[in-house]
């Protein structure tokens, strides 16, 4: 079967298709168009691999590339039967990064407070909420992500830029998927690295993550419990971030498990633990857990190689039943270890961590995502 595809929004991102034939993998090199002028792509498909009644989208590589309307919207899944042999489409434009993001559907960003105090570090914290945008119009309760960095996660100024993930809430929301809490706690500048080293003094000397963990769990958990509107229950409690802040998110799982069931874990900063020796509580149940780990293969020669040997520790622990896990592994070929990257790969994670009881993808609905890149 034939696929034709005229588009003048041009750029030299490849073009691809996807659909429920290829498990709506967005890159998928066997789906990849051809192109036979400047703005005319087409595709040869062996109608075999094809069911009878076909549904695609187009996109340049990811969900975060895909094709969208003459007015930036989000356009309908195609459809098609392979018995008419041929299709001639038209895309008008097509996502950059995820953009365009759309104001009515951002979080709602509000400062728990300017200093929190932290009785464990006798210290205080600048602590962020970001609510779902109708938050204050509804009545419901919704799950909770704790991630670090705050000054990095949607903020401008930030010397190192930021995930901007108030943007990326605002195109969960869009597609039904906004419905969650972030906690996001501002680092301690200074006092940063040794907050967020467990114990172990060869690398910060007086680390004090042990405490920070406590604060998180004991202290600023329960605040939030008695003053928003969230689901408690550790099925519904993630916790998360980036570098040394996803790893000392990797000792809160390990430790409360009883409390995250969902760990974000963006290049996680795998060299302070080079024999994965972290402590964990034994419970006589394994407690089910899902990691989303992410790394990218521009950020050293040791990172990809440390996420893998993480991987193959987490089977492990599972065999001795220590833990029961669910993890994903997303590896980007162009990654590097900033917070561009990580801003293109939260929207998959929250995804996939809280949205993957049903399989259904956020740009593509009721059909599932690839998560590699």
């Amino acid at each position: 079967m034939r696929f034709e595809l005229y588009t003048e929004a041009n750029d030299e991102r490849a073009i691809f298709i996807t659909g429920n034939f290829n498990n709506w993998n967005p890159k998928d090199y066997r789906f990849q168009l051809k192109q036979s002028d400047a703005r005319n792509y087409y595709i040869e498909i062996d109608p075999q691999v094809l069911p009878d009644h076909i549904e695609y989208k187009f996109a340049k590589g990811g969900w975060e590339s895909v094709e969208l309307d003459s007015h930036g919207n989000i356009t309908p899944n195609r459809k098609a039967s392979k018995y008419t042999g041929k299709t001639v489409d038209k895309v008008e434009n097509w996502r950059f990064n995820w953009g365009p993001f759309k104001k009515e559907f951002f979080p709602i960003a509000e400062i728990i407070s300017e200093e929190f105090y932290i009785p464990q570090l006798e210290r205080s914290r600048k602590v962020w909420a970001l609510l779902p945008y109708d938050y204050y119009i509804s009545d419901r309760s919704y799950p909770v992500l704790y991630l670090q960095d705050a000054q990095n996660l949607f903020n401008e100024g930030s010397g190192y830029g930021n995930w901007e993930i108030d943007k990326k809430l605002s195109i969960l929301a869009e597609y039904g998927r906004g419905d969650i809490i972030i906690i996001a706690i501002e680092h301690g500048s200074e006092e940063r690295v040794k907050e967020y080293i467990f114990d172990n003094d060869h690398v910060a000397n007086g680390s004090e993550g042990k405490k920070y963990i406590r604060f998180i769990t004991d202290t600023l958990k329960p605040f939030v419990d008695q003053n928003y509107r969230t689901k408690r229950d550790r099925e519904n409690t993630g916790i998360g971030g980036s570098s040394l802040g996803a790893l000392i998110s990797i000792y809160s799982g390990f430790l409360y498990p009883e409390v995250y069931s969902k760990l974000l874990i963006f290049s996680p900063s795998l060299w302070v633990e080079p024999n994965n020796n972290f402590p964990m509580m034994n419970f006589r149940t394994p407690f089910s857990t899902k990691i989303y780990l992410y790394g990218g293969e521009q950020e050293g020669s040791k990172m990809v190689k440390r996420i893998q040997v993480f991987e193959q520790y987490l089977k492990r622990w599972e065999k001795k039943n220590l833990f029961d896990f669910e993890f994903r592994t997303s590896i980007n070929p162009e990654g590097t270890h900033s917070e561009f990257y990580w801003s293109q790969e939260f929207p998959r994670a929250i995804e996939w961590l809280f949205y993957n009881n049903t399989e259904n993808p956020v740009e593509v609905k009721p059909h599932q995502q690839s998560i590699k890149n």
